[in-house]
């Protein structure tokens, strides 16, 4: 298989009036989790070109089956949280922004900021 669990289809929605097909479940080790591009809670709009709007879930799961082995998906990435169970990542990773990504950029202005005032007040 592709290494991935769907929900949702017009019979099952997984998100309130919205009858779209999601990823709930990465498996490790498998095509997705190796590829490294899909995650948990994207919308997949197309499968090979083959629009997955207003299908049912099992129409869906014969699209996936049937995809072959080279498979191109179109997908739309999750912003924000919503109502409704995501598959737990599992892995340890919260998920979120590192402490990094914030605290690096943020020094960098800082050091920048004060490099500019000791330049400007040698000038004065």
């Amino acid at each position: 298989g592709l290494g991935f669990n769907i929900v949702g289809g017009t019979d099952q929605q997984y998100i309130s009036n919205d009858s779209s097909i999601y990823v709930s479940r990465i498996k490790k080790d498998g095509a997705a989790y190796l590829d490294g591009r899909l995650q948990e809670g994207d919308k997949i709009l197309a499968v090979n070109g083959r629009d997955l709007k207003d299908l049912r879930h099992k129409d869906a799961v014969e699209l996936f089956r049937n995809a072959g082995c080279d498979v191109s998906l179109k997908i739309q990435r999750r912003l924000q949280p919503q109502n409704g169970p995501v598959g737990h990542r599992g892995d340890g990773e919260s998920g979120g922004l590192p402490l990094a990504a914030i605290f690096v950029p943020g020094l960098a202005l800082a050091a920048a900021a004060v490099w500019i005032l000791l330049r400007y007040r040698q000038r004065m």
